[in-house]
This record gives structure tokens, C-alpha cells and sequence, in this order.
């Protein structure tokens, strides 16, 4: 049997073919990369051009800049425990790295890449920035109405969190596999 003969019998004709490992990994970095450099440069911008406390209209009342420096975790929870975020966000770049062996999804390719983007814009921030290394505080400067400031890196990751709950929700696995509720309570697939 050849190649391509392997590859139709392993994807029937209702479902379309699995996109090349390569094309995934390209994928993930590329949003990876522009996740984190957009966070970096809008970060770059604001700390060059606002001080600490501006408020900008952008958008009045629903948009403002409104450079703020958080020590702690959204809506500035754990302010005390800034190296504790430091340790997380390293231990969910690792997981991530470790878990791209198995990514068989364009999907979970975006959203793996938007939260490893994410969260080394967010890690970059509490080990290079004020007070002191692995215990910085993160530039935040998006401001909506009733609701935390916060950045482009928070704005990725919440991001790749909603993907990851529809996928979950839609049964597609990391691999790329759909689970239907027949498979996962133990019975055949229908």
C-alpha cells in the first residue's frame, strides 16, 4: 500500500485531512511571535510615551489607555506573591513546549500559540521589568468600562482559553481527533 493509499484509509472521505506537522508547528510560532512582539511594542510604546497613572480617551466611555504597573495577577490579585506568577508562567511555557509533540489541530496550534505568546509577554515583563528580576511588574494600559486593565499579552491568552473551551466542547483532542460523547462514556462511536 502506498503513502497516499496509508493516509486516505486513515482519513475517510467525510473528514478533511490533518494538516502537516510542520505547518502546525509554523502555525503556533507565528502566532506565538506576533502575540508576544505586539505585546512587547504596544508595552514599548506606552512606557516611552504615558507616565504611570495617564489616562488616555480613545474611545470615550468605553475605551481608555490608562498605564498602570501590576505586581499582581488580573483585577491585581496576588500582589505579594509576584514570584509565584514568575513560576507559573514559566511551568506553562514548559507544559505547552511539551504537549506540541502531540498537536495534530490547526486550531489548538492558534490556540497553543497565542497563550505560549501570551505568557512569555507577560513573563518577560516580572523577569526584566521593576523591582527586581522574577518579581517585575507587568505594564497594563487597555481599559474598558467595569473591568480590569489590562494588556495585549492578557488579551492572547484569554483568547486562546475560549478556543481551547470550544474545542473541549466540540470534542477535538490536541491530536486533532474528534471524542463524541459516545467515546468518552465508553460506548461505540456512532
Amino acid at each position: 500500500m502506498t503513502d497516499e493509499l496509508a493516509a486516505d484509509a486513515a482519513h475517510p472521505a467525510s473528514l478533511p485531512p490533518r494538516p502537516r506537522r510542520a505547518v502546525l508547528l509554523a502555525l503556533f510560532a507565528g502566532l506565538a511571535l506576533f502575540a508576544y512582539f505586539f505585546d512587547q511594542l504596544t508595552k514599548l510604546w506606552v512606557t516611552s510615551t504615558m507616565v504611570e497613572g495617564e489616562r488616555i480617551p480613545v474611545l470615550p466611555p468605553l475605551l481608555h489607555w490608562y498605564y498602570i504597573r501590576n505586581s499582581g495577577a488580573a483585577f491585581s490579585i496576588g500582589e505579594n506573591v509576584t514570584w509565584v506568577f514568575t513560576i507559573v508562567m514559566v511551568s506553562v511555557a514548559v507544559a505547552i513546549l511539551v504537549q506540541l509533540r502531540r498537536l495534530g489541530s490547526a486550531w489548538w496550534a492558534v490556540a497553543l500559540g497565542l497563550l505560549f505568546g501570551g505568557a512569555l509577554g507577560n513573563l518577560t515583563d516580572r523577569l526584566f521589568r521593576e523591582p527586581s528580576f522574577a518579581m517585575g511588574h507587568v505594564v497594563d494600559f487597555i481599559q474598558l468600562p467595569n473591568f480590569a486593565i489590562f494588556n495585549i499579552a492578557d488579551s492572547a491568552v484569554v483568547s486562546s482559553v475560549v478556543i481551547i473551551c470550544l474545542l473541549t466542547l466540540r470534542g477535538i483532542a490536541l491530536d486533532g481527533s474528534r471524542h463524541t460523547a459516545a467515546k468518552r462514556d465508553g460506548g461505540a462511536d456512532v
